[in-house]
């Protein structure tokens, strides 16, 4: 292996997804994420929430098949909030649309909340819930070791709990928990399929 370090991109530009429902994901992708689409083809969109010119593109090409959950590649794309607050208010707003999560986990690191689009692409929600250092340190704990997915959660629950007033930094620790592993996969793969999608 070389010693030689490749560098570094700046940054994480953008996502193009393959799709047979254009307008759908479209419309999905527009009400997730708040954003609106800068070009508008006839095989291809292009959508932005913030200063990039595209974070999301959306491609129908001719016989594309529908999508093999069951083959390796991509597992989900994962988007960050600045605040639990600002985390739960995303989870209201998308759920006046019919957009529900089908798994919400705090792993620790964060707290997230799991979503599907159109085709079945897993999507992660996420707010920080230490900072990088500190998460760092923790994926190096045994607690970790044993369980890597983390604590499930209940998204009402939760929100509820933030807008009576009860704070953000307590409701984001994990606290102890039991051992989770691969065992746990069937379980949490049928909590995401309960997930709506709502277009």
């Amino acid at each position: 292996m070389s010693n030689t370090k490749t560098l570094p991109p700046s940054k994480l530009a953008h996502v193009v997804l393959k799709t047979n429902f254009l307008d759908r994901q479209t419309q999905f992708y527009c009400n997730f994420l708040g954003a609106r689409v800068v070009y508008d083809g006839p095989f291809m969109k292009l959508m932005t929430y913030d200063d990039e010119h595209h974070r999301i593109a959306v491609v129908q090409l001719p016989e594309t098949t529908p999508k093999d959950h069951q083959s390796s590649g991509l597992m989900h794309i994962a988007f960050t909030f600045d605040s639990l607050s600002d985390l739960c208010k995303a989870y209201r707003q998308r759920k006046e649309v019919g957009i529900t999560p089908g798994w919400c986990v705090n792993h620790g690191p964060t707290t997230s909340m799991y979503y599907q689009d159109v085709d079945g692409n897993q999507l992660e929600t996420q707010v920080d819930n230490m900072t990088p250092e500190e998460a760092t340190a923790y994926m190096e704990t045994e607690q970790y070791n044993n369980n890597v997915f983390g604590r499930d959660f209940d998204p009402e629950e939760l929100c509820t709990a933030l807008e009576r007033g009860e704070e953000e930094a307590e409701l984001m620790k994990i606290g102890e928990v039991g051992p989770r592993g691969m065992e746990a996969a069937p379980e949490i793969d049928a909590m995401m399929k309960r997930g709506t999608v709502g277009v």
